[in-house]
């Protein structure tokens, strides 16, 4: 294993990259401008990703992604000795360079344990050793997740290019129709789906109250409603269902992610909190309402011109916390259903 500092050049063709991929599914969908970009910069490279299990299913849906290699660690955890066994198994592989788009000390460790030549990523936890190819971010210059990560694709002196391109998915019809088939789910009104949850903490959540008056909204316009979103969210959409909702369909818990991103692509309006679920379906570009509170819009935003975000400007927001430090919750509490209610797109069925 290596010290020595690489200085790439625009001129240097890799032919294998590993990419180690971030935690959570929203941000491994902004990682894919800078996956299109090395497929760009390197015609005929492969491209490896090397990424949490529940990510899985999104990166096979992505072109630029040859293999998925899961990534067993748990979040947090070390495990020395479990990173080295893996990477003996990745240095056989011949990577030219891994692509570190975490800033932890320990997602470095696997690209290094495994003499992968070149190994860029932003300096972050004492990662000086462990990344030869050591970027320091402008955050002024890159204020979005999806222009840090797409600088990583260029040389070390390079800019992104302008406009930078938005995430994109496809869902073909066949896709659609066997998920729909398999859920027993028909389009024959307009489909309004909600994305209750939020992984990252309940600050993040709109109150389940507002989302069971919206969806009664929506109901007396004719929409379909369907909820999505993981096991954790079930009961969060089963007090939607409860507050005079019984014709929603909660399917939290029954699809796995390729299933959410088909049903996603049908969607005629997508009610969401800033979460994974909102990244994939501004990646759909589906007419959507995306709810703002303690995170920022300037760093995540949904990146499709057919979103739009809805948040209040407050003294105390964003302010990035799992849970609000100042109890009150206002963030989310004063953006009323009836707010909401007023940019509910006209029906396009």
């Amino acid at each position: 294993m290596g010290y020595a500092v690489f200085h790439p050049s625009d001129d240097l063709l890799m032919t294998k990259i590993l990419v180690i991929a971030p935690s959570w599914v929203g941000d491994c969908m902004l990682m894919q401008p800078m996956l299109a970009r090395l497929k760009q910069r390197h015609p005929g490279v492969q491209i490896d990703v090397l990424a949490p299990p529940w990510t899985v299913e999104l990166l096979r849906q992505m072109p630029e992604v040859n293999e998925v290699i899961v990534n067993p660690f748990p979040h947090g955890a070390l495990q020395i000795l479990a990173r080295r066994s893996l990477s003996k198994q990745l240095r056989n592989a011949n990577y030219d360079q891994a692509v570190v788009l975490p800033n932890s000390l320990k997602s470095a460790l696997v690209p290094w344990f495994a003499d992968i030549p070149l190994r860029t990523g932003y300096t972050g936890e004492m990662r000086y050793g462990l990344l030869n190819d050591a970027r320091k971010l402008d955050k002024h210059k890159l204020p979005l997740m999806v222009e840090r990560f797409a600088q990583l694709a260029e040389a070390p002196n390079g800019n992104i290019q302008r406009p930078l391109p938005h995430p994109r998915l496809q869902v073909t019809t066949g896709q659609r129709l066997h998920v729909l088939d398999k859920l027993h789910l028909a389009l024959s009104q307009p489909v309004a789906i909600f994305c209750p949850g939020a992984e990252y903490g309940p600050a993040k959540r709109w109150p389940i109250p507002y989302f069971a008056e919206l969806a009664q909204t929506l109901r007396a316009q004719g929409y379909a409603i369907w909820l999505i979103g993981s096991p954790k969210d079930k009961e969060i959409a089963d007090k939607i269902v409860a507050l005079g909702n019984a014709e929603c369909r909660n399917l939290c818990g029954a699809t796995d992610l390729a299933d959410a991103i088909a049903l996603l692509s049908c969607a005629d309006l997508v009610v969401s909190n800033d979460s994974g679920l909102m990244h994939l379906a501004a990646a759909l570009d589906r007419p959507m309402l995306a709810l703002f509170g303690s995170s920022s819009p300037q760093f995540t935003p949904p990146l499709s011109d057919r979103a739009r975000v809805l948040k209040l400007d407050l003294p105390c927001s964003p302010c990035f916390k799992r849970e609000c430090p100042l109890v009150h919750f206002n963030c989310m509490k004063q953006l009323t259903p009836d707010q909401v209610a007023k940019y509910i797109p006209q029906q396009t069925k």
